[in-house]
């Protein structure tokens, strides 16, 4: 596993901070028009997914790639994460990862 660009887990409100870097996210795909997917986060904001999905999308997609604004990322990896997903719990992860516990998340 290459450590040497981790993927910071982010959801919305944390995406602003990293503009520019590599990061993953979950968002409950709400619409798709071709290379674009318009995604409500774990904190409930919207999030803009750009880049072209590998197939048909589940409800919950994480993506991974590149910050582009405070609030859209150009996904390089799609992963399906089926249509229910605890929402809560995951954005406790993302601010877990950014705040005291962020060395356990490489």
């Amino acid at each position: 596993m290459d450590t040497s660009n981790p993927a910071v887990f982010v959801n919305a409100e944390l995406l602003r901070s990293y503009v520019g870097r590599k990061v993953r996210a979950v968002v409950q795909v709400m619409r798709s028009d071709g290379g674009t997917v318009i995604g409500r986060s774990t904190d409930e904001q919207q999030i803009i997914v750009k880049g072209n999905p590998p197939g048909p999308l589940t409800t919950f997609v994480e993506v991974i790639g590149i910050a582009d604004s405070n609030q859209s990322i150009r996904a390089e990896i799609w992963s399906n994460f089926g249509d229910t997903l605890d929402t809560h719990s995951y954005n406790r992860v993302c601010l877990l990862a950014n705040g005291d516990y962020k060395h356990l998340f490489i």
